[in-house]
């Protein structure tokens, strides 16, 4: 070989005796899709995933609280005289939610709805049950713990604090939520009444 050929005549020199592999053509067959039945149950279970669940309520890491540890939250704007007497049980439950022997997640959804279906039926006053963990052979109340997260990151919720022991002591909470759009229009309808332009 000359080496005054240059590459591309050097390549085609080499390849000059190659012959091209013969393919057979393939057919792609289209197969057969899904039923309509089994397209609408895809579509149906797709819907419920992108749905946002809407309750934010954190089931991750939370602190631990004694079993013993008193709960108290408050938001700015409560009154002193009305979170002394939610603490001293004075308010009568207008609802119940015992948690005993629930998992934390089935716990958060109960909670979660127990405050928005209160609301709705313009309910103030709650009791929510958590126990103090007794049973769950630990030094730390886990339930009680979640409680003292969840409710805080409710905005019906305007404060929470232990129960009294006649009602449950530790292992529970009262709980007093915001009055609805439809009490507050109905106590300012009330104080109007008496009311007389001049």
């Amino acid at each position: 070989m000359s080496k005054d050929l240059d590459n591309d005549e050097l390549f085609l020199h080499e390849m000059g005796d190659v012959k091209p592999i013969n393919v057979e053509k393939k057919m792609i067959s289209k197969r057969a899709g899904p039923s309509a039945q089994v397209s609408k149950a895809r579509r149906e279970a797709a819907t419920k995933v992108l749905a946002k669940d809407e309750n934010h309520l954190a089931s991750g890491d939370v602190e631990l609280l004694d079993a013993y540890y008193p709960l108290e939250f408050k938001r700015a704007g409560v009154q002193h005289g009305v979170f002394r007497k939610l603490k001293q049980g004075k308010y009568p439950s207008d609802g119940r939610l015992d948690l005993h022997r629930m998992t934390i997640e089935k716990a958060r959804k109960e909670v979660f709805e127990f405050i928005k279906q209160s609301m709705q039926y313009d309910l103030r006053s709650l009791m929510i049950i958590h126990g103090k963990g007794s049973h769950s052979g630990e030094d730390s109340a886990l339930l009680k713990s979640y409680v003292n997260k969840w409710l805080p990151d409710m905005d019906e919720v305007q404060a929470f604090c232990s129960a009294q022991k006649q009602h449950g002591g530790m292992g529970a909470v009262y709980v007093l939520l915001r009055k609805s759009d439809r009490k507050k229009q109905e106590n300012r309808d009330r104080i109007n009444r008496g009311r007389v332009d001049t």
